[in-house]
């Protein structure tokens, strides 16, 4: 199993935004050197909280401080632009980082920024489809484009000159085009459902409870059925809140402290859930009353914690009760504690994660 690394990036409200976008560059630089195989990052452009707007800007950043590490959207949310506008800065992109891209895509999550955008009422995944098919439309052909949707339109007549190549959207260097993924969040999701018709890369929220992300690979599975695909679980990938302590008793003090990191970060989300009406799909268990719910509930049922050996064991028992799936995306948390949340990282990668690919080899050996 592959180790990357996910990040909204989610930070306390008083904290300096320069301050926060240095230390989320810190934690992927960071991640690069630990071996982590990916960085996702977030597009959030109305939230002092989640406060990177452009994740390709950022990832960019990243390119010439890191070595190895993929650079993933997590995701680019296409109702909000232009499909042309997409298509060439992730296309540009991808060359700049020589390959070292996922693409990201997704309707969006945050109610705000569809309140920005003037998306609130409109269906967003049905643009977001038709965008996509653009934006691949783009990169498979030439000019002259004509393409005609219900809700952008796009064309290229009169300004097409092969000779001096005008009117040509740049394409890719990954051919036919970078790695696509979408994110989930909700049980059983159409999402993973439409990735699975696709072929595209599935990932599953760290801020759903574990009976959630067991419903998204079946989700995905049916819809690589109807496309007569077949559904491979390493290309799956499962995000979990996670700290690594040097005891357990340690670890659960950290997790467990009011306002803390990962406590701050379950209470922020609970109240957009709260205030969206939309608990729902955050219940810890199957079934239950979303009335009841609580931010401690969330954050108890989402964040694996302990010594090495400890979060070993949680994740295969996770990684059992869900599903086998191929890469885990360790969740960024705010640096409340700059020296733990980087000793968590870096125990994540050379001593859990040891453990868990030996347990795996094991099995596999058995088998």
């Amino acid at each position: 199993m592959k180790l990357g690394y996910f990040m909204m990036p989610l930070h306390h409200i008083d904290r300096d935004y320069h301050e926060t976008l240095q230390e989320d560059i810190e934690a992927i630089v960071l991640a690069d050197e630990l071996g982590y195989s990916e960085a996702w990052v977030g597009e959030h452009y109305s939230s002092a909280v989640e406060q990177i707007t452009s994740p390709l800007m950022f990832h960019a950043n990243l390119i010439n401080r890191t070595k190895q590490i993929k650079f993933a959207t997590g995701v680019m949310c296409l109702p909000q632009y232009h499909p042309a506008v997409q298509a060439g800065q992730a296309a540009m992109f991808d060359h700049l980082s020589e390959g070292r891209f996922i693409m990201g895509v997704g309707p969006g999550g945050l109610l705000s920024d569809f309140e920005l955008f003037g998306v609130l009422e409109k269906d967003r995944m049905e643009m977001m489809e038709e965008s996509l098919d653009m934006i691949l439309e783009l990169w498979s052909t030439e000019p002259p484009y004509k393409m005609h949707g219900k809700h952008w339109n796009i064309e290229m007549k009169d300004w097409t000159h092969h000779d001096i190549k005008l009117g040509y959207v740049p394409k890719p260097l990954q051919q036919p085009h970078p790695p696509i993924a979408m994110s989930a969040m909700s049980p059983s999701s159409s999402s993973l459902t439409f990735a699975g018709q696709r072929g595209y890369i599935p990932v599953s929220a760290n801020f759903i409870a574990p009976w959630s992300v067991k419903t998204h690979w079946p989700a995905y599975c049916a819809g690589a059925d109807s496309a007569g695909l077949t559904a491979d679980p390493n290309e799956w990938h499962v995000a979990r809140s996670i700290f690594v302590a040097d005891t357990d008793a340690e670890a659960e003090e950290f997790v467990k402290t009011s306002g803390g990191a990962y406590d701050y970060y379950y209470d922020y989300l609970f109240k957009i859930f709260d205030r969206s009406g939309f608990k729902g799909p955050f219940v810890t268990s199957q079934g239950d009353d979303p009335e009841s719910l609580t931010p401690t509930a969330v954050r108890d049922a989402c964040v694996i914690y302990g010594s090495p050996e400890t979060v070993a064991k949680k994740i295969i028992d996770f990684k059992h009760s869900v599903g086998d799936f191929g890469t885990l995306l360790y969740a960024a948390h705010d640096w409340t504690d700059k020296a733990a949340m980087k000793k968590s990282m870096r125990l994540m990668a050379e001593h859990v994660m040891p453990i868990i690919n030996k347990d795996s080899s094991r099995l596999a050996s058995a088998g």
